[in-house]
């Protein structure tokens, strides 16, 4: 689908809302409304459980790895 039908759909279900920009009628800004949001806030909450728990079940080398690698990836983002 393109990205037109993807915005009617979330604006049809209540979840997004499209607002003008101002100085440019071409372009408008899509947000979350707050029954979006609070489906998008259930959402991450459910993957940091889940990734939590996988990452509870791992050994503490494979803890300390893992940190290494978090830390490897946030220097190169930098």
């Amino acid at each position: 689908p393109t990205m037109t039908r993807i915005v009617d759909a979330l604006v049809a279900e209540g979840l997004a809302e499209r607002l003008p920009m101002p100085g440019d009628r071409r372009q408008v800004k899509v947000q979350a409304t707050a029954t979006g949001r609070a489906l998008l806030d259930q959402g991450r909450a459910r993957r940091v459980e889940a990734l939590s728990a996988r990452i509870a079940r791992m050994s503490p080398s494979e803890q300390r790895a893992l940190a290494r690698g978090v830390e490897l990836i946030e220097h190169l983002l930098r």
